[in-house]
């Protein structure tokens, strides 16, 4: 069963739609195809159908997103922050509904596509005494939130987000090329706590030539390893955005991904016999950073206005809007 339409969301969306009517021209959605099944008030409660390693399970949205929240999140965050990442995290299902993301699920459970997801048993395990807590706190946060999405241009926006971004976030077009009025690079305070706010990556000299000759025709060793290492230019929140190693140039992003750096904010140096990246952040840092939705909680600030920091110019939309 697809979900928008039983999810009590239609409201939303058609509200956004409207206005989007009925304001300056801007790109349109796609067309929504909502199959409506009834079967009076003994009808099952709508499921969201999520591809796992074990196959395609059906579980109910209000489940899955508190399932989201503490797989995506440590169980200690702040109310607020369980909020903001909830409603970021029903946006993000929301779109990928509307655009068809996958073929025969609605999403899958696989963070690196979709949204990290454990069961709530499996939650109880990792968690442990300390699960009925946490899930009473994540529960709350899908209950308080209930039917709220982010809108821009009439349709749920990218509710992208990742751990942290070593204090500034990143504009969409700087990672993935494309320009997003509501993914802009933005301050984002308060994250040193986080525990890969800062890291280091060592890579043995043979390592490092191997991995860029593979990568690039162009590159070409000189005698001095410290010569390998060449000019760097710098998007708006700080990452790499090129830089010239072993003679050839290389974007931010694409050296992040050959050496499987936790980000694109790192400088390069040569410490004895390796090559030592010295990075920033974890994650591609656009949208939302979750410690610093997390400072920002500790800092008294309510779950509308982290999003409405991360997520630029949005609106924030319920069923009852």
């Amino acid at each position: 069963m697809k979900l928008l339409a039983a999810l009590g969301l239609l409201s939303v969306l058609g509200n956004c739609l409207w206005q989007t009517a009925n304001a300056a021209p801007v790109r349109q959605p796609e067309p929504l195809l909502l199959v409506i099944e009834s079967e009076g008030e003994n009808a099952p409660e709508p499921v969201l159908q999520l591809q796992t390693d074990g196959g395609v399970i059906g579980i109910d949205m209000d489940e899955y997103l508190s399932c989201v929240v503490l797989s995506e999140l440590p169980a200690s965050f702040a109310l607020e922050t369980m909020k903001a990442q909830t409603v970021a995290a029903r946006t993000y299902t929301c779109r990928a509904i509307m655009h068809g993301k996958h073929t025969d699920a609605d999403l899958c459970d696989d963070p690196a596509c979709c949204q990290a997801f454990h069961t709530k048993d499996k939650l109880r395990e990792r968690l442990g005494e300390a699960f009925d807590a946490a899930w009473e706190k994540a529960t709350t946060a899908v209950s308080e939130t209930e039917d709220t999405i982010l809108c821009s241009g009439g349709e749920p926006i990218e509710a992208v987000y990742y751990s942290c971004s070593g204090g500034r976030s990143e504009d969409a077009v700087a990672v993935w090329g494309g320009d997003v009025p509501y993914l802009r690079s933005v301050e984002s305070p308060g994250e040193e706590f986080a525990p890969r706010f800062e890291s280091e990556v060592s890579v043995s000299f043979s390592a490092f030539c191997e991995a860029l000759r593979r990568a690039s025709d162009a590159v070409s060793f000189s005698v001095l390893p410290q010569d390998w290492i060449g000019k760097s230019t710098f998007t708006r929140g700080g990452a790499v955005e090129t830089i010239r190693l072993g003679g050839a140039e290389f974007r931010g992003t694409q050296v992040r991904k050959i050496f499987s750096l936790p980000s694109a904010k790192f400088t390069v140096s040569v410490r004895g016999d390796a090559v030592l990246f010295s990075c920033r952040g974890y994650g591609h840092g656009v949208g939302m950073s979750q410690y610093g939705a997390e400072a920002m909680a500790r800092a008294g600030k309510d779950w509308r206005e982290i999003l409405e920091h991360y997520y630029t110019g949005v609106e924030i939309r319920g069923s009852e809007d």
